[in-house]
């Protein structure tokens, strides 16, 4: 086992009707391209990353503000493969930003954030509460006895 994970081969297969060595050869750097280019994507962060981080990626970059926790935010990014990161302006306010060529997925990342805190704020009453007035309720109810009759049939 150890010797198939310390030993690493390449598989290519070309289809051609005589293989030269110059079919081999383009074939190799081809492969060696697609390599470089897997290897060149994979160093580049995605997701939640530092400014400085996003600032070298390609491209012109854009910022919206944001009021709340940016965890909540990063929960809902995560599903729209968005890169971004975030820049604190005071407490429980940031600067948002991301690449100006994903705002359509920021925008909807977003909307969707903000029904999510929407729907939060709405004034749900809790469960003890609930608890404590039905309690209520019940000791308030007057008591009432029920009393069972039991059906005697006559001897015929």
């Amino acid at each position: 086992m150890q010797e198939y994970v310390e030993e690493r081969t390449v598989a290519i297969s070309v289809k051609a009707g005589k293989l030269s060595g110059r079919a081999l050869a383009a074939a190799c750097k081809k492969v060696l391209a697609e390599m470089k280019r897997h290897h060149e994507a994979a160093k580049r962060p995605h997701g939640r990353q530092s400014v400085k981080k996003l600032m070298n990626h390609y491209g012109t970059k854009s910022a919206m503000t944001l009021v709340g926790a940016p965890r909540d935010f990063d929960r809902i990014a995560k599903e729209f493969h968005v890169d971004y990161a975030f820049h604190k302006t005071s407490p429980g306010h940031y600067l948002l930003f991301f690449k100006a060529d994903q705002a359509d997925a920021i925008t909807a990342a977003f909307s969707k954030y903000t029904e999510k805190v929407m729907g939060r704020s709405q004034e749900r009453p809790s469960i003890l509460g609930q608890l404590r007035q039905f309690v209520e309720q019940i000791a308030a109810r007057p008591k009432q006895k029920e009393r069972a009759r039991e059906a005697v049939k006559e001897e015929r």
